[in-house]
């Protein structure tokens, strides 16, 4: 009698223990589904008061707008891109939040309609608003390694990609059919303190997690040729958009899973300098 009382206590012990870790994982992951939400609340509240703050605007080529020539063939949506307006937004009231903003980002079909950071590496951002403040949707922001003053032949901006669609979570429509169904969407439109751009997306994929796809640095024209061609090989769509070693591209970084990384490529088109 004694040895079943004894098994007994053992068995209601564990299942004590059992009902305690239960509880705990269900309390722990209650707790982080109330913080993402409340951190998802905060990002949309800042990107509202930042698009207010920013005054976007479009504005109408003149004779300072330049035009990046391209081998796109007629029917290339390239010769379509060129009529469509550059943006101007207001930085320097958006640099009264936080000195750290250097740019605003627009990507066509998407929620992407932001101001980017850059600060000296890139981890501050991941976990960091707009406005500073400690968030787990973190915000926008711009690789550390780049000048941002017309040089850069690989742009490198990168945003966590939320299931909410905040910050970068509508990248990953760019693979979809109702995205590449309309061209009007394969529009990237950029504004820094030196000039406001627009870009053609020419690759967009997602893949194991690797970084060959961040460099900011090549050796010379022909090591830049050969990157710009890996990234148009592993495109999931054919834009049918030619890349020289003479562009400049743009890169969006995000995840697009625990293990894996949503990218898109864009090739600069035309520019016009800010003053």
């Amino acid at each position: 009698m004694r040895i079943k009382k004894a098994k007994f206590r053992v068995k209601l012990g564990i299942c004590c223990v059992i009902a305690l870790v239960c509880a705990g994982g269900v309390l722990y992951s209650g707790y982080k589904i109330i913080t993402w939400l409340i951190d998802s609340m905060n990002t949309k509240v800042v990107a509202q008061e930042a698009t207010e703050a920013a005054n976007v605007t479009e504005v109408e080529d003149d004779e300072n707008t330049e035009v990046i020539e391209s081998d796109d063939a007629p029917e290339s949506p390239y010769w379509k891109f060129l009529n469509m307006s550059l943006l101007d937004v207001d930085l320097n009231e958006l640099r009264k939040t936080n000195p750290d903003v250097v740019g605003w980002i627009k990507v066509g079909g998407t929620n992407i309609n932001y101001p980017f950071m850059q600060t000296s590496d890139n981890e501050y951002y991941l976990t960091h608003s707009l406005d500073k403040s400690y968030n787990s949707a973190g915000w926008v922001f711009a690789d550390y390694r780049l000048r941002l003053d017309n040089t850069d032949r690989n742009t490198i901006i990168y945003a966590h990609g939320r299931y909410d669609g905040t910050m970068f979570g509508t990248l990953r429509t760019a693979e979809t059919n109702g995205w590449l169904n309309n061209s009007d969407n394969y529009i990237v439109r950029t504004v820094t303190d030196k000039q406001t751009s627009m870009w053609q997306v020419f690759s967009t994929y997602h893949l194991p997690t690797t970084s060959d796809y961040i460099r900011t640095s090549f050796a010379n024209d022909t090591d830049f040729q050969n990157f710009v061609n890996m990234l148009k090989a592993r495109s999931s769509h054919d834009f049918q958009t030619t890349v020289s070693s003479s562009d400049h591209i743009l890169t969006l970084s995000t995840c697009y899973s625990d293990t894996e990384r949503m990218v898109l490529h864009a090739k600069l088109i035309k520019r016009a300098p800010r003053y």
